[in-house]
């Protein structure tokens, strides 16, 4: 058999291989009985611990806020470690997000934002009821780095995600008062984004995205990762995850240590996923963040 040959045959294998795990996967994802939850406020959470291998060949642990934007007791809105900062003030804080959560009376939310760890302050703009609280801090490279391309948008509390640009100004451009610079983006009007083929894309994570469906509902996901029981997802396969989900819009946010989701009333104080921050598999490793994103009443 020729060398010409025995790549063929490979190239049929892994093209086997990958369609047959993509269907699996998507069976899975169709027919999984979510543990759902009312949270009140119209929210709902749904979680499932996926074992055995279940999804992606792997173990994951997936939890979902979803309310429709129609919801006339919710407003989606953003929170920061230095709200209770006075305007023009250089500090900068990092807050959990549960703390953050409970002190702005959120009903669920999750972590937001990528941000400095060692000084604080958000790395991407945000901008809370016309006050920008941090501005997109561009690499030395001169060009802006995969996460600082698009944005959740909050307008008249329509929850919205969009593609920014490579500008170097094109966020402080925006009309809207409400504004959070995030990505990479991963889904427009239904289509996969194209990611840079880079390890922080390609290698599996903790994740935090925020998604809108057909049908207009807004979701706050979180995969889990870092450990045995909770792999993490690449962000293909996060895509993957949230266009199962039905979403048409998808935004990834800062993961890592960083991927936490709160909700109200829920035990180890409201957070429900395992954030890996102290390297176990628990409630307690939430690592210290620059801002949140939120459902509260309105």
């Amino acid at each position: 058999m020729t060398l010409r040959v025995l790549y063929i045959f490979s190239l049929i294998f892994a093209f086997n291989s990958s369609f047959a795990q993509n269907y699996a996967d998507s069976l899975m994802l169709t027919y999984v009985r979510w543990q759902t939850k009312d949270v009140g406020g119209g929210i709902t959470w749904k979680s499932y611990h996926f074992s055995q291998n279940e999804l992606f060949g792997s173990n994951q642990n997936v939890n979902i806020l979803q309310t429709s934007m129609k919801n006339p007791t919710i407003r989606f809105a953003f929170a920061s470690a230095d709200q209770q900062i006075p305007e023009g003030d250089t500090l900068r804080n990092l807050k959990n997000t549960s703390i953050l959560a409970i002190q702005n009376r959120a009903l669920g939310a999750i972590n937001g934002t990528f941000f400095n760890t060692k000084k604080g302050g958000s790395v991407d703009l945000l901008k809370i009821n016309g006050r920008v609280f941090d501005k997109t801090q561009i690499p030395s490279s001169g060009k802006r780095a995969e996460h600082q391309e698009s944005a959740i948008v909050i307008n008249d509390n329509k929850f919205m995600i969009l593609r920014g640009g490579t500008s170097l100004d094109w966020d402080e451009k925006l009309s809207a008062e409400n504004v959070m610079v995030t990505g990479p983006l991963l889904l427009l009007d239904g289509e996969e984004q194209p990611l840079k083929y880079v390890a922080f894309n390609q290698k599996r994570h903790p994740r935090t995205c925020a998604c809108v469906t057909d049908d207009d509902n807004v979701l706050f996901v979180t995969v889990d990762g870092r450990n045995a029981e909770a792999q993490g997802m690449n962000l293909y396969e996060l895509t993957f995850l949230v266009k199962m989900l039905g979403c048409k819009d998808a935004i990834n946010l800062d993961g890592g240590g960083s991927t936490t989701m709160y909700v109200l009333g829920q035990e180890e104080r409201g957070v429900v996923n395992y954030p890996c921050d102290n390297k176990v598999f628990d409630h307690l490793g939430e690592r210290p963040v620059s801002n949140i994103l939120m459902m509260k009443l309105r």
